[in-house]
């Protein structure tokens, strides 16, 4: 087999085997993700999502706009409002106008909201650590710097989004 012939067997072979692990990284995440979905539906009767948009609230507690809310989240700003309609239904946010804008609002937990979020948020972590029980310091350390070494090629961001 000539030098080129080699050099370009061992590419797909490497090619192949960044594939294979993309995979692997996939179905690792979709099972966590799933598992962690039937756990908030059957033991709390509640969703990732709205998990997720709870969880933006307490890390901000100055209050979101929807735009920074669905920015943060990576989802659409109807996907958003109707989780935040919902969380104010329950008494666990609330919206607030925005000094000098007539037309913004920013969503807020309320005290209740903060306490349902740490409730939940202390069950998430350690169902977490439950499903990642099998790895050492040492793993999480490597396998944390392993990925931090993966940069994604990152599209032209179309400003009108």
């Amino acid at each position: 087999m000539s030098g080129t012939a080699a050099q370009a067997d061992l590419g797909d072979t490497a090619s192949k085997a960044r594939l294979r692990l993309w995979l692997k990284l996939l179905k690792t995440s979709g099972s966590i993700e799933s598992e962690l979905r039937r756990r908030l539906r059957d033991r709390h009767n509640t969703t990732l999502p709205r998990f997720d948009v709870m969880s933006a609230l307490s890390r901000n507690p100055e209050g979101l706009k929807m735009s920074q809310l669905s920015h943060f989240l990576r989802v659409s700003n109807g996907n958003v409002t109707g989780i935040v309609d919902r969380l104010t239904e329950d008494g666990l946010a609330l919206r607030v106008a925005v000094p000098g804008d007539r037309r913004a609002q920013v969503a807020r937990l309320t005290p209740a909201g903060e306490a349902e979020f740490d409730r939940l948020a202390t069950e998430h972590e350690a169902w977490i650590g439950e499903m990642m029980a099998g790895l050492g310091a040492d793993d999480i350390t490597e396998m944390s710097a392993l990925l931090d070494q993966i940069q994604p090629v990152a599209a032209p961001q179309d400003d009108k989004g």
